[in-house]
C-alpha cells in the first residue's frame, strides 16, 4: 500500500485526462514556425527591395546633377556604395559614391583640352534638392587625357613613352627627313599641366622650328573642366594618354567659372 496524502493508505488517484494541459499538435507548431519564418523573410526582402529602389533613385539624381554641372554629353555611371542606403539618405549624407564620366568638355581656354574620362570617388556626399549641383567633403579622382585630345589641343601629334615618362612627337620636315622631339609632363598649380625639359631627341631641327616648338611647350595647359575644389597632384605618362590625379576637400560638382 502507498501512503495516502491524507495520512491513510490507499492508491494515488490516476490523473484525469480532462484536466491535463493541452499540447498543440506538432503539425500546428510546425506551421506556426513556417509562418513566422515566411513573415520575417518577406519583411527582409521587402526592406532590401525598398532600399535598392532608393539607391537607384539617388544614383539617378546624382548622375543628373553631375551631367548638368559638368556638361557631359551622356549621363555618367554612378554607384552608391554601402548598405543600407535609406539611413544614409535620412541623415542627408551618402558615405561613398563612385562616378565615372566620359568626354567632359573644356571651357574658357584658347587651347581646349577635354577630359576623356573622369573617375571620381566622393566621400560624404551631401544630398540636396538642387539637381544642378552636389557637394562632397572629400574627393579622390583621376582624369584620363587621351593623346588624341592632347594632340588636338597642342596642334601636334603626340605619343607617350611610359618607360621614360616622356611625351614625344615626330615631325616631318618641309624639305624631307624627320625629327623627334620630346618633353616631360608635370603637375602645375592651379590645375595645369606643364611641359618641361623640351629637347630634340632624334634628327635635326632648324633653330627657328626648335624655338617655335619650345615656346609651344613652354605654355602650360590649364584644365578648366574639373569640379571646383579639386587640386591636381600628379601627372603620369601612360601608353594611351595622361593620367592626372586629383584630390580635394569640400568639392562642389557644378560648372567652374569661365574666363
Amino acid at each position: 500500500m502507498t501512503p495516502h496524502p491524507d495520512g491513510g493508505f490507499g492508491h494515488w488517484p490516476e490523473p484525469d485526462d480532462d484536466f491535463a494541459p493541452a499540447r498543440p499538435p506538432r503539425r500546428t507548431l510546425r506551421r506556426r514556425a513556417v509562418a513566422v519564418a515566411t513573415c520575417l523573410i518577406t519583411v527582409g526582402v521587402t526592406a532590401v527591395i525598398v532600399d535598392r529602389v532608393a539607391e537607384s533613385r539617388v544614383e539617378s539624381r546624382t548622375a543628373e546633377a553631375f551631367q548638368q554641372g559638368m556638361g557631359t554629353p551622356a549621363r555618367p555611371s554612378v554607384e552608391v556604395r554601402g548598405f543600407p542606403v535609406l539611413p544614409q539618405l535620412a541623415s542627408g549624407t551618402l558615405q561613398h559614391v563612385d562616378i565615372t564620366a566620359q568626354d567632359i568638355p573644356a571651357r574658357g581656354t584658347s587651347r581646349p583640352l577635354p577630359v576623356t574620362r573622369l573617375t571620381v570617388r566622393l566621400n560624404e556626399l551631401q544630398t540636396s534638392g538642387n539637381a544642378d549641383q552636389a557637394q562632397a567633403q572629400a574627393v579622390d579622382a583621376t582624369a584620363f587625357l587621351s593623346y588624341r585630345d592632347l594632340s588636338d589641343a597642342l596642334g601636334l601629334e603626340l605619343q607617350g613613352d611610359s618607360a621614360t615618362g616622356r611625351l614625344r612627337a615626330q615631325l616631318i620636315l618641309p624639305f624631307g627627313g624627320a625629327t623627334t622631339v620630346s618633353a616631360a609632363a608635370a603637375a602645375l598649380a592651379p590645375n595645369s599641366i606643364a611641359f618641361t625639359d623640351f629637347n630634340v631627341s632624334q634628327g635635326k631641327l632648324p633653330a627657328a622650328g626648335q624655338a617655335l616648338l619650345a615656346k609651344m611647350f613652354a605654355e602650360p595647359l590649364q584644365l578648366r573642366n574639373i569640379p571646383e575644389g579639386m587640386q591636381l597632384r600628379s601627372v603620369t605618362v601612360g601608353p594611351s594618354g595622361l593620367d592626372a590625379h586629383f584630390t580635394g576637400d569640400t568639392v562642389t560638382l557644378r560648372p567652374p567659372a569661365t574666363v
